[in-house]
């Protein structure tokens, strides 16, 4: 990935109903709507055709708002690389972003800034390399020649430090993603032990070091000739747009890249394992032990693909499914059960993953697996249950429609599998309990596979008796070990030009500007004080909703922290009249999910379901409210999760970063210098009296709001609420006024050790503003060239594209209503982490100074443009009702906002940036390995380092 780690899957769906109309007032005590009879229009209906070069093109029109998605997708992934060269398919991926012939150097992320796009981002996985972003649609021109521009006229721009540069860049990735976090290598493990060496799945997308550093320009120029062609690639549109002008684009800068050489489309050559392979590994990160088992399947769009989803969710999905029953509510073994599939274009696997409890030997882990299996084989497939699975994907189906990019993605993959959505449907539709039961007789039982244990260093006693040590390579941390890049690499290189029938060093004009309209909101009083917000869509048959309570964990007592989050993790866990079981089926039934947590200062309560199903759905919140269980056997296994939960944070470096920047920032005494968990202690001494208190004291109505976002009208909003609107009983609360922390006076670094660590994390800043402040829009805008921007940002451009120090970094201000921070966080290469450090600082100290008018005319270009994508989605839709309702912003704050856009000069943004960007009065965090690296950091100039290892230990205690 370019930015992140998550690869795109394609969409899955069952039992979907037509999109209706808006639902309008219903019996709030009423079940589970009917679904309407299924539509016979397509799911998402394409306009496909090919140009004379190969090139597959795929339009969807989606007039919900004015922008589209455009996907370049190659048919290439790891799977078409050579053993010697993995990890090849992602870094092309990474050099395919930096220059073309006509874009020039970092031209795409330029133009990506100044038309509003989302940035121009990319995943690779075995199969697919895909290219994607979405635009206001006045720039659909622009990004059609941009794509065209990178697929038959990048490769001359790739010269020898270009490359050594982005294998920094990758390198760092792989530090991040696998290296340094806990049971990362677990996937760099598996595919050599499922898989024979000369399988293309055999190693790992991202691959490895060694055969990173060999990568020649060479490798890289036969790659993109054999690989990046017309006839290898799909290009999908989707969203607001004509069809005709898009084809006509879309043929003047395709049609004439020339064909290449036919690729030939792989076999399918699923895993053939003779006996069950065991291996472990003594894992530098992790806290706990770990089970991973695999079992070899079948690919993308096979037969049995949709009843192996359907039997991996019935296995562990739910207290009533047999894995989870035994291994959490009866062994108490883990606090949870994962099951999952990874089918590609040549092979797939079924996966299950336990991390159990501290301690827990993986043997007994196995043991209770087996008794699982055992009794799915003698209880077979509850047809009630089996039911709810597809309620459940028929929501979830929706729910990956909600933004143009991912209709967009899922038709580029939908191309190269070979299925579409409406494929995917009838199978999973037509899918049995005996289909269920022939696939896990089929795959899964008795059959060979492999297990990984991974387990705490030191703790190898807890790995499966019988593993053999896996071959996992540990890089060293060697001062100077990388030869020093070049930051100039391929900026005012001669070009060889690629012959083209028309000038292409023209950017495109912009379209005819898009109409941005702010979403109507209505708003509604219930007689208990609960305010109700909601913005009607009926985009697609959802409705999303949140119902925030001031507070949340300052709420907290600072002598016992934890229990705001120990109750949010217990109240859906059944009610009164319903246990944990009954009410989890109850909410699958109306395809409805509820999440419940506690926020620094607020408690919230979330959720998504079926339109048609609103009304039971709150009827069913309304009970999680009013009517709680408090089972001590719940709050036994809450107790058990949080606990391990606190200890699988302490092997993870940026949140070992986070967690020292508050206890820094905030102070011992400050409720927000805790984590959130609490401490293992304060947990264990927490009672079901403490929680009874909380909730009996500081959940009321008069501090509360809703926020309901779907299709579905306000009466029948408020019909759905009356009874919390009547039953919920209004109270006086006080929220605890913490004090706000002061601002460093001079600047310090502090240090947490992590041995042997490849990567520091750095995490500088200091106490800033709250939401509501004035400034804090402003802020914001200044911060958008600093590090806000993404790519359009000039620490990634220094610090990534320029020196190949991190994978990423950024900065920005994050505000609430009492308190806010500033901060610049990165992970970067732990042997330049005094160089990159520096760097950071020097770029933040200087911004104001350097800020120019140029950057001024980004800043409001994207600032103005984006807008048409700020609503796109129901999250983006709540977040407006929750800057008015939480925060306190007018009603008409976008328009505001964008007045000051308007309106902003560069001096302000330097005033701005000269009295918020603190460089010599800020903490500077960085979690790292100390040996090496600490006493380097000496030279920023604010004295020794302070080591914080035994702090933050006490205040854990």
């Amino acid at each position: 990935m370019r930015l992140k780690s998550t690869l795109l899957a394609g969409l899955s769906a069952v039992a979907l109903m037509s999109i209706a109309a808006p639902v309008v007032a219903q019996q709030a005590g009423q079940g589970a709507v009917p679904a309407a009879s299924a539509s016979t229009e397509s799911l998402m209906p394409v306009e496909e055709f090919r140009l004379e070069n190969g090139l597959k093109v795929v339009f969807h029109i989606d007039r919900s708002d004015p922008v589209v998605a455009v996907v370049l997708a190659a048919h290439v992934g790891s799977a078409s690389e050579l053993p010697g060269r993995t990890g090849f398919a992602h870094l092309f991926e990474h050099l395919f972003f930096l220059n073309s012939e006509n874009l020039g150097p970092g031209g795409l992320d330029a133009m990506s800034a100044r038309i509003g796009g989302s940035g121009a981002n990319g995943s690779t996985s075995r199969d697919i390399t895909d290219y994607l972003q979405t635009v206001p649609n006045d720039a659909l021109e622009k990004m059609i020649w941009a794509e065209a521009d990178k697929l038959g006229y990048f490769i001359n721009t790739v010269t020898d430090p270009v490359l050594a540069k982005e294998k920094q860049v990758v390198k760092n990735e792989k530090r991040q993603s696998v290296d340094t976090q806990p049971y990362g290598h677990t996937h760099t493990v598996i595919p050599g032990a499922l898989y024979p060496a000369d399988h293309p799945y055999s190693w790992s997308v991202i691959g490895s070091l060694a055969d990173l550093d060999a990568a020649t320009l060479e490798d890289v120029r036969g790659f993109y000739r054999q690989h990046y062609t017309p006839g290898n690639a799909t290009l999908v549109v989707a969203g607001d747009f004509d069809t005709a002008q898009a084809r006509a684009w879309v043929e003047k800068y395709f049609a004439e890249i020339p064909a290449g050489s036919p690729v030939a489309e792989p076999e399918p050559r699923p895993a053939q394992l003779s006996d069950t392979i065991s291996l472990f590994h003594e894992d530098q990160f992790a806290q706990l032990p770990e089970l991973t088992l695999v079992w070899p399947t079948v690919p993308r769009m096979h037969p049995d693909e949709q009843a192996l989803d359907v039997l991996q969710e019935l296995l562990t999905d739910g207290k009533e499914s047999p894995l989870t029953a035994v291994l959490v509510d009866e062994e108490k073994l883990t606090d949870e059960v994962i099951a999952y599939s990874d089918n590609g274009h040549l092979a797939g696997e079924a996966y299950v993953v336990v991390r159990g409890f501290e301690g827990v030997d993986l043997d007994t882990v196995r043991a209770a697996l087996d008794a699982g299996f055992a009794r799915f084989e003698r209880d077979g497939v509850d047809a009630e249950a089996l039911a709810r699975i597809k309620t459940m994907n028929e929501a979830n189906f929706y729910g990956r429609l909600g933004s143009v990019l991912q209709k967009a993605s899922s038709l580029a993959r939908y191309d190269l599998f070979g299925g579409s959505a409406d494929a995917e449907l009838a199978a999973l539709r037509a899918v049995t309990a005996e289909d269920v039961m022939r696939v896990y007789r089929t795959y899964i039982k008795d059959r060979p596979h492999v297990a990984t244990s991974f387990v705490p260093q030191g703790q190898l006693a807890l790995a499966l008796e019988g593993s053999t040590q896996a071959e996992v390579v540990i890089e060293p941390i060697v001062q100077g070990a990388e030869a020093a890049v070049d930051p100039a690499a391929g900026q005012g290189a001669q070009v060889a030009r690629t012959p083209s029938s028309f000038d292409r060093t023209q950017e495109p004009p912009s379209g005819a500007t898009p109409v941005v309209e702010v979403p109507a909101i209505w708003d509604a009083s219930l007689p208990n004080g609960l305010t109700v917000m909601g913005i009607q869509d009926d985009e697609v048959p959802l409705a999303s909703f949140e119902i925030t309570i001031d507070g949340g964990r300052l709420f907290d007592d600072p002598e016992r922290p934890g229990a705001a989050n120990l109750l949010a993790q217990l109240m859906d866990k059944g009610t009164a009249d319903k246990t944990p079981a009954e009410l989890e089926n109850a909410l699958k039934s109306l395809g409805a999910t509820l999440n419940i947590r506690a926020e620094d200062e607020r408690f919230v309560i979330s959720g998504r379901t079926l339109a048609r199903n609103f009304a039971p759905t709150m009827a069913l919140v309304e009970e999680v409210l009013l009517e709680p269980r408090w089972d001590e056997t719940e709050l036994a296994l809450a107790k058990a999760a949080t606990t391990s939960a606190i200890q699988s944070q302490r092997a993870v470096p940026m949140l070992r970063a986070a967690r020292v920047f508050d206890l820094v920032t905030y102070g011992e005494d400050h409720i927000l210098a805790d984590s959130a968990l609490g401490t293992e202690a304060s947990v264990a001494a927490l009672t079901m009296d403490d929680l009874k208190r909380y909730m009996s004291s500081n959940l009321a109505p008069n501090i509360a709001r809703v926020r309901v976002v779907g299709n579905v009208d306000q009466a029948a909003v408020t019909a759905a609420l009356q009874g919390l609107g009547t039953r919920w009983q209004a109270r006086e609360v006080e929220v605890p006024a913490w004090p706000r922390p002061a601002a460093p006076e001079a600047s310090r670094v502090v240090f947490y050790d992590v041995p042997g660590a490849s990567q520091s994390v750095l995490m500088f800043g200091y106490p800033a503003l709250t939401r509501a402040d004035p400034d804090y829009y402003p802020a914001t805008m200044m911060n958008y060239r600093l590090g806000g921007g993404g790519f359009a940002s000039r620490l990634t451009q220094q610090l990534r594209e320029g020196q190949g120090y991190t994978y990423g970094i950024r900065s920005g201000f994050a505000g609430g209503d009492d308190f806010g921070t500033f901060s610049i966080s990165s992970p970067v290469r732990a042997n330049v982490t005094l160089e990159a450090a520096a760097l950071t600082r020097d770029i933040a100290r200087d911004f104001g100074a350097t800020f120019t008018a140029e950057d001024l005319d980004v800043t409001q270009s994207y600032m103005t443009k984006s807008r048409a994508r700020s609503f796109e989605t129901a999250g983006a839709k709540l977040g407006l009702l929750a800057n008015i309702g939480d925060y306190g912003l007018p009603r008409d704050y976008v328009a505001r906002e964008q007045a000051v856009t308007e309106a902003m000069t560069v001096e302000q943004i330097q005033a701005l940036a000269d009295r918020l960007i603190r460089t010599d009065a800020m903490t500077y965090v960085v979690v790292g390995d100390a040996a090496t690296q600490a006493g380097r950091l000496e030279a920023l100039g604010y004295g020794a380092p302070v080591l914080v290892n035994e702090r933050v230990e006490a205040a854990e205690e």
